[in-house]
């Protein structure tokens, strides 16, 4: 399914300022039934765009196309929806608002209601980034969201793991090729930088002690940092990298007006039955968030996947990851 586009009439963003005609990118999978009750939310992690989630569902799977109707929304600032990189004076590039998760929420609220005409949500569930919309989605519309999986993400963003996003951010900001985001060429040097520096976080020290770059095709560690890890932070725009980071690190499910910094009640306001999934080895969402998080659910149940790849455990990269996941989704949709 190609991807689609629908402009949000009108949004109004966290940081107070208002946004006509913003670009929301998002791909359709199976069938809306008549009674519109068969609705599957997909959320994209950091840096990747809706083409690329295909590895949450399928035919036989838990999540299926034959008998959900799958909406996968890109995030913003993934280049897809509305980004540095696309969107219309005076946001573009430098210039671009400080949007934050919330922000993709409500704009995916809007087209689901508005234009779907969808009122229930039978699970929202995404990994990493898409972990911290399906949070927020079930925390701002308790209501409509019957079942939440959250795949190696949390309900707010730690310290720890916003400090490192910050590490990042600088290596890009203090190198002169950026230009304050007004550079007329990538600067593909602080990008590199980026993305080496990135490397070791989201595959555990397990993953390299086991040389899984190997299994995923590449004939040596410097192969893999530069195929994979250079490779991917060239292909995107620096600013658009930024924005992300910013909405990663301002994640939190009570940062608004409803709890206004309750972060306790936000999270007993959520009424969906949830799988808890982060990874027993995963840098940025470790297992004690996520059981803290959970044990303040009114009907959750934790369960770490017991991968060695840390953050990448869940993301359709290890078969033995997804399958756990699979297991997890079908238990989820069996529970009252």
């Amino acid at each position: 399914m190609t991807q689609q586009i629908f402009n949000v009439p009108r949004l109004s963003l966290q940081c107070g300022t208002s946004v006509a005609n913003v670009r929301l990118s998002f791909e359709c999978h199976g069938s809306l039934c008549a009674a519109k009750d068969n609705v599957v939310l997909v959320f994209t992690p950091f840096g990747t765009t809706s083409s690329q989630c295909g590895y949450l569902f399928g035919n036989g799977r838990p999540i299926d196309p034959a008998k959900h109707f799958i909406v996968v929304f890109d995030t913003f600032g993934n280049g897809a929806s509305f980004s540095p990189s696309n969107a219309p004076a005076p946001y573009g590039r430098d210039q671009f608002p400080e949007v934050t998760i919330l922000d993709n929420v409500v704009a995916q609220h809007i087209f689901v209601t508005e234009v779907l005409g969808v009122r229930e949500i039978q699970l929202a569930v995404g990994h990493s980034m898409g972990a911290l919309q399906a949070y927020q989605w079930a925390a701002s519309f308790p209501g409509m969201v019957r079942r939440l999986a959250p795949i190696c993400g949390a309900a707010r963003v730690s310290e720890h793991n916003a400090l490192f996003l910050d590490g990042i951010r600088r290596v890009i900001t203090e190198d002169p090729d950026w230009n304050h985001g007004r550079y007329t060429a990538p600067p593909a040097r602080a990008l590199r930088r980026a993305a080496r520096v990135w490397a070791p976080w989201a595959p555990s020290p397990g993953f390299y002690q086991g040389r899984g770059y190997l299994q995923l095709g590449f004939e040596s560690l410097e192969a893999f940092l530069v195929g994979l890890w250079e490779r991917n932070f060239e292909r995107r725009d620096a600013n658009d990298i930024l924005a992300q980071i910013w909405a990663w690190q301002h994640a939190d499910i009570s940062r608004n007006g409803i709890y206004e910094g309750d972060f306790e009640k936000a999270l007993g306001s959520i009424e969906a039955r949830a799988v808890i999934l982060p990874g027993i080895s995963d840098c940025y969402f470790p297992v004690a968030d996520s059981a803290y998080e959970a044990s303040h659910l009114r009907r959750a149940t934790l369960l770490p996947i017991p991968s060695p790849w840390g953050h990448w455990a869940g993301n359709g990269r290890r078969p033995e990851d997804l399958r756990f996941v699979d297991d997890a989704l079908r238990q989820l949709w069996l529970m009252p």
